[in-house]
Parts: structure tokens; sequence; C-alpha cells
């Protein structure tokens, strides 16, 4: 092998990387589209040639062709910190003189414009020692001490440097912070053809940007045109203040927002938000506000933290902008998930900039607190500037009641007592197939390795899966004929549906999605109940002595089994697929123990807990009652924790918990 091809591949690599940076990052292209086209495709054709030089940081590498099938939980080398906010003069004014008394009157603000998107943070480590760093993961913010792993999916995201020449100064593994965002172009582009196709448009571009990070398909993720902007170096390295910072990240070549300044005065701050205010619909993104900070990192230190937010910044954010319009309708759009949710279409309004026409009223008992009818004048505004709302009614007429059929199958609607939602109970509805079948289809359920987002669309799009049992008729020819298949990923696929003929009977439960039983719940019912047919077979009253089971979940799996979702099992049945009946545990150190986890475990997944459990002849249940014997307490729990000390149910920490599992299994 010449070494003229591999000087050839690093000189196309680094002329791709130079003119991506200053495509997507500087917005000021030195070649045509033509001319990078005829580069890239000069570095695909040198790559497949030569796969054996072909390397993770190549600008070809960015998209992963095998979809994946979840995320995984990962911990920020220090947590990601929520802000405090401001929404008026006062309250900003109020914040500067609490700042100046610790810190004394020479302090300087870095005032920057707050992103309206999703918190991300790239990890990048160096190589042997080198000042060059790849990067090593990218993951959401999440609970802000743990995210989830989206690292396929921010390979994608052209702004987001695969490789990068790192200050002296920085430690080995180091983090980048900002927001990934989509903007408004791509937004409206992105709505247009998803209502072209029948699917519910996204309500605004933070939920779209959203959205597009968490693909289980990167490929899906590619295509969204997402952008990012950083703002955030951890540890900060040689920079002594988030000015230097931000000057570090751009030298880095990140892409920082060009629209940023520092000042020295909070008359000056407010000067600043003031005029983004008035011309911030001239920007292709969305912002809901300006973050300031005490530039001077020996002034932050200073300053120090208040519970999760630090008091060295604060987000000030602009007043929602209202405007009056006319109900013209109350339609109910149908989720994922077969939940109902009532919308407002309005006569066009615009408001703060943007044209509203549309607004979310959430479910029948916020339509009539509020008193929303057809033909109603409302107060619309954009909720954090962002989503539309109603916020008052001008003669309200309570009354509305929500369809007792769905408007898109014609299924029965009931209401999920002592809930305020309204859910379609039909399996087989097309609004609900695409997360049925990705459900379906996840590791905890059946566990179909390879069958994600983008497979499963083409499959509904093509009418060749309807409803999970249709995946057990797929033949070898029929997944070769999908896009970007061939004869051996059709095999690999193929292979995985046919393994995965008998589950567990806890995993058919599961997968089946019946509503409120989660995996907790369906290991409790496979066990007390041994087998699909007794269970199918089980009373309402049989179905409240298990642990976790009330009288509303009770209904709904008597209801599921009953009526759509009996058709499904059979139809399942009738497929080949036989969930195995559940093995009687042998008594464990456990016995007759029920535990409930909270908030976020660090040494394993709570899912990973709860089998843990289960092996040891206990039970985990998914909620807190007082046949609960422990309630063990991650990262940030939930009101589980508090439903706990109420019901004087012992709490243990992740340690005391682990330590008592070997204790008794000594």
């Amino acid at each position: 092998m010449s070494e003229e091809v591999r000087r050839r591949l690093e000189e196309l690599r680094q002329q791709i990387r130079y003119h991506e940076y200053r495509y997507y990052v500087l917005d000021d292209p030195e070649i045509t589209d033509a001319q990078y086209d005829a580069l890239f495709r000069e570095l695909v054709q040198l790559e497949e040639q030569h796969p054996e030089l072909v390397t993770p940081d190549s600008p070809t590498q960015r998209v992963s062709v095998e979809p994946g099938s979840q995320f995984a939980k990962v911990r920020h080398l220090s947590p990601m910190l929520s802000l405090q906010n401001a929404f008026t003069e006062e309250e900003i004014r109020a914040w500067d003189r609490r700042v100046r008394a610790v810190v004394g009157e020479r302090v300087a603000y870095v005032c920057e414009l707050k992103i309206d998107g999703l918190a991300i943070s790239l990890t990048y480590r160096r190589e042997d020692g080198s000042n060059r760093a790849r990067l090593d993961r990218a993951a959401t913010r999440g609970d802000g001490i743990t995210g989830e792993d989206v690292t396929p999916n921010l390979r994608t995201v052209r702004s987001v440097p695969l490789v990068i020449t790192a200050p002296e100064g920085l430690p080995e593994r180091f983090e980048v912070r900002g927001e990934v965002y989509m903007p408004i172009a791509s937004f409206e582009k992105l709505n247009q053809e998803m209502e072209a196709s029948g699917r519910q448009p996204f309500m605004n571009p933070r939920n779209a940007a959203a959205g597009s990070v968490r693909q289980l398909d990167s490929r899906i993720t590619a295509g969204r045109n997402l952008q990012t902007f950083m703002y955030t170096l951890d540890p900060a390295g040689p920079a002594r203040s988030q000015w230097e910072v931000l000057e570090t990240l751009a030298r880095m070549g990140f892409r920082v927002s060009p629209h940023r300044a520092r000042v020295e005065s909070i008359d000056a701050v407010i000067e600043f938000h003031r005029g983004w205010h008035e011309r911030r619909h001239r920007l292709d993104f969305e912002i809901d506000g300006v973050v300031v900070k005490v530039d001077d990192h020996a002034q932050q230190v200073e300053l120090g933290f208040v519970a999760r937010s630090p008091r060295w910044a604060i987000a000030y954010k602009y007043a929602p902008e209202r405007a009056q319009t006319v109900v013209e309708d109350i339609v109910c759009y149908v989720g994922r998930t077969g939940v109902l949710t009532p919308v407002a279409q309005l006569r066009p309004v615009i408001v703060g900039g943007v044209t509203v026409r549309n607004a979310s009223l959430h479910n029948e008992q916020v339509v009539n607190q509020k008193g929303v009818y057809v033909g109603a004048k409302v107060v619309v505004q954009r909720a954090g500037d962002v989503i539309p709302e109603v916020v008052s009614v001008e003669d309200p007429r309570p009354g509305w009641r929500m369809p007792a059929t769905c408007p898109v199958c014609g299924g029965q609607v009931v209401r999920e007592e002592p809930y305020v939602a309204h859910r379609c109970i039909n399996p087989f509805c097309p609004a609900q197939r695409l997360e049925r079948l990705r459900h379906f289809a996840s590791r905890a359920a059946m566990d179909i390795d390879g069958l994600g987002t983008s497979t499963i669309q083409q499959l509904i799009d093509r009418d060749m899966v309807r409803d999970p049992s249709d995946l057990y008729r797929l033949t070898v020819d029929d997944l070769k004929g999908l896009e970007r298949f061939a004869e051996r990923s059709a095999r690999n696929l193929y292979g995985q549906i046919q393994d995965s003929r008998r589950p567990s009977l806890a995993r058919f439960l599961f997968a089946l999605g019946i509503p409120q039983v989660g995996e907790a719940t369906a290991r409790l019912l496979a066990e007390r109940f041994g087998s699909l047919e007794g269970l199918r077979a089980a009373t309402v009253e049989e179905l409240l002595e298990v642990e976790g089971v009330g009288p509303s979940m009770a209904r709904e799996i008597r209801l599921f089994f009953d009526g759509a979702g009996g058709e499904l099992v059979d139809r399942l049945l009738a497929a080949g697929v036989e969930p195995q009946a559940a093995e009687r545990r042998a008594p464990g150190p456990l016995a007759g123990k029920t535990f409930v986890f909270t908030g976020t475990l660090g040494r394993m997944t709570r899912p990973e807990a709860e089998e843990l459990v289960s092996r040891l002849g206990g039970r985990a249940s998914s909620s807190v009652s007082s046949k609960t014997d422990y309630v063990v307490a991650g990262e940030s729990p939930g009101s589980k924790l508090e439903r706990a000390r109420r019901l004087k149910v012992e709490v243990l920490s992740e340690d005391d918990f682990f330590a008592m599992i070997e204790r008794l299994s000594s």
C-alpha cells in the first residue's frame, strides 16, 4: 500500500473538515457545493478501496448505518446545572445587588442569547497525551447528573467536530456543553413534510430538536439539519473568565454564538436584553431570553451555588407576548401512545413575530377550566415565548367533552382513572402503530435488535406491518426490498424476529403495551398467574391481589384482554409466538420483601436492579403502598420518596441497598 494513498486520505479529511467548519460553523464557505461534493466523493472512493485506512473521525463516519435499540444512561463529569430566572427589570437588578454584595462593585457580566434548544454535553478524549482530541461521547442533560448517550446522533450534526486541537491545560477527558437546536426554516419544512404524510407536526422547534436527537436511527437525525451553539468548557483549562471560554471554544472549532457581549454594568445588561427583544424575530432560531453570567471565574467560585443553580448566572427571560383571536374548532390529535390531546384551531394571528394557528389544550379538564368552545374569543400567548397556549377566554363556557371514539380509528376511548388523560385502547390504531411497534421490539420487551424506527416506518408505509403479529409473517425477500437492506442485513433481522418467538411471559406482557403495565408489574403478573391463559382468565378481584395493581390498572388490564388487546394476543399466538410460562423461583434471601426504586442509580439501571430483586426472591413494584418494605432512592428521586416518607416506609440509599444484598447473599 503506497504512502501516497495515506497522505491523500489525510489531506482530503483535513480539507473536508476545514470546509465543513467554514460552512457549518462560520457560515462563510470558501468553495461551492459542487467542489465540496467532489472532495467528499474522492474520499469515499479511496476509503472503499482501502477500508483498513478508515478512521472513526473521518467525515464519512458521521452517520451510523445500523439503528440502535435504546439510549444508555451516562453520568456527566460534573453536574449540568439549571438557572434561576428573572422576568422583570426589578428582578435582574435585585440579582445584580446580591452579586455585588458578595464580590464587590468591580464586576463584569457576559450576556449570551438563551437558545431555546436541547442542552447537550460533548466529551472529548486526548490521544496518547497529545493535543489532538476525539469526540468520545455525546449526552443529553437529563436530570443534570445523568443523561442519555446520543453519540451516534450528535455525530451527524455537522457543526460538532469529531476531532479537535485541545489547548494546553485540559485533562485527558473534558466536556464541551451547549445547545442543539433546529433552525426555524428547517422546522417549518419538517412540519410541512410530516403533515403531508399524515403525521402530527411538532409543536415548536425545541420539541422538534429534542425529538430529532432522540431518534433510534441516526440517519433520521442526519436529515433534520440540526445546529449547535456551545458555551461551556469543563474544566475551563487556561481560560480565566467566561469570555475567554467562548473565545477558546471558537478557536477550537466549535460554533459559538456571535450575539454576545461583555459589559460592566447592570444597565448595559438590561439594554442588551431590550435590544434583542426587539430584534429576535430576525434570527433563524428561537430564543426566550438572555443568559447573564459573572465573567470572572474567581468571582464565580466566590459566589458559589444554591441547590442546583449557580449564584453567578441567571436567565433573564422575555415576558410572553399575547394576542386575541377566535377558536375556529377544537380537534383531538391521537398521540403515539393513544392519548388524545385536544387542540384549539385558531384564526391565524401573529404572536411574537410568529403566525399561530393552533394551541394545545392538554386535556378535557383544562378545556373546561378555561371554558374554551368553538367560536370563543381567546387571548393566546407563546408560553416561554415558544409554545402557544390559551391564556383567557371571553365569556367562558364549560361543557366540552372528549369524543367517545377515536377520531383516527373509531376505537373506544376510555378515561384513565384517577388521571385526566383519555386514551384510545385499540392496539391496531394507525396513529399508535409506529410507537407500539417500537415498544414491542425494544430490548426490555421482545428484544428484536435491528428493528429501528426507520425500518418500522418503511414497513408501515409499504403496508407490510399493521400490528406486531405481522412481523412474524415477514420473509427474507420482504426485508430485502427495504431501503438499505441487502441479503445479509435482511437475514440478520429475519433471524432476530424468529429468535423472539419464545419470550418469557413477563417480556411478552410488557411488549403488549397494556396501559399502566410496566416492566415490574409485568413480572409480578407473570409470577402471580404463571401463564398467559391464567392471566387472561383473571377477574378484577384477582388482579387486585397483585402488589402494585390498583383499581385503575386492574380495569385497564381487563379492558385490554376483553377488547382489541385480546384480538392482538390471538393474532400473535396464531403467528407462532409462544410466551413461556413463568418459572417458580426457589425462595431467596429477599423472599417476602417488596422494593420500589426511584431516581437514577449509579451502579446499574433500575430495570437491572428490579431483576436482581426478583432473582433473589423478592418483588419489585412500580408504586409505593403500605405493603412496600423498602424504597431505594437514587439521584433525583421523585414523588415516590415523599409518599414513602408519608407511609413511613423504610428508605434505603443505593449503597444501603447493595450492602443489604451482599449481607443477605453471603
